[in-house]
């Protein structure tokens, strides 16, 4: 019997992979393939002739500045945003001071506020500081939203880390400073890798503060970016595949790299000693 309930686990597992996993083979075909043959054959079907110039268009046509202004405002705010989760959360869980409980109160509001309703009052702020049109508006955004979901996770992390560890390292004259980057942070690997993951999923999707705040092709990341090739009367779908591949394949790859991470963090942070 309990063979057979682990026979219908796996199965359905099996199952549910295959619906994540067909759609992204479907679209690396259809990257591949022309106009013509996306419109006029099969979806399913294979390309007559895999056309890899595809890939090479969509990157001479601007994809590479997309890119790595993906790449470097993505990572810039994953800094800033674990960073300053772990100090806040480290104030506000192994820390006395009066107001923690309120800060924390503060915070929580942030999951409240929906992006949409921030966009004129940030548009209006920016404007005021010459941060419209600049890629630092966009990672300060990005910074702000995030920090309350990335503390929520290490919250329950940090709960459970033993008071011993910090009794000790004052005894042996560790400042709080120090005590929080020698002895905290490593010992937080597991659960920052949740919430890097998560907010590098977030930031490389986000596509409404960069339409907002950037006009300029040289400071446009990838969800933008792709819109020059949905042109008036003609579209390159094609090449519209091959970017969403490209756009794919980094959340892709780091998920591989810390899935295990990942699960050991959400189950660390979900205990509370």
């Amino acid at each position: 019997m309990k063979r057979v309930g682990y026979f219908f686990l796996y199965f359905s597992l099996i199952v549910v992979a295959l619906f994540q996993i067909i759609p992204l083979i479907w679209l690396f075909i259809f990257s591949l393939k022309d106009n013509r043959e996306i419109f006029a054959g099969s979806p399913f079907a294979l390309p007559s002739e895999f056309r890899w110039e595809n890939y090479l268009k969509v990157w001479d046509g601007g994809i590479g500045v997309y890119f790595f202004n993906s790449v470097w405002i993505t990572a810039l705010a994953i800094v800033l945003t674990v960073l300053f989760a772990s100090m806040a959360t480290f104030a506000i869980t192994r820390m006395r001071w009066k107001l923690s409980g309120a800060v924390l109160s503060l915070f929580v509001i942030g999951l409240m506020i929906p992006i949409h309703s921030a966009l004129i009052p940030l548009y209006s702020m920016f404007l005021s500081v010459n941060l419209i049109d600049n890629p630092f508006g966009v990672v300060i955004t990005y910074t702000a939203y995030n920090l309350p979901i990335t503390m929520m996770i290490l919250l329950g992390f940090y709960y459970t880390l033993p008071k011993e560890i910090e009794e000790a390292a004052v005894i042996d004259g560790c400042s709080v400073n120090r005590m929080f980057f020698k002895v905290i942070l490593p010992m937080t690997t597991p659960v920052m890798a949740t919430t890097v993951v998560i907010n590098m999923i977030y930031n490389w999707n986000e596509f409404v503060f960069v339409n907002t705040f950037i006009s300029s092709e040289k400071y446009k990341t990838l969800t933008v970016g792709i819109q020059n090739f949905i042109g008036q009367y003609m579209t390159d779908w094609g090449a519209i595949g091959a970017t969403l591949i490209i756009s794919v394949l980094p959340i892709i790859i780091a998920f591989i790299f810390f899935s295990n991470k990942v699960v050991e963090g959400i189950s660390a942070s979900a205990v509370k000693g």
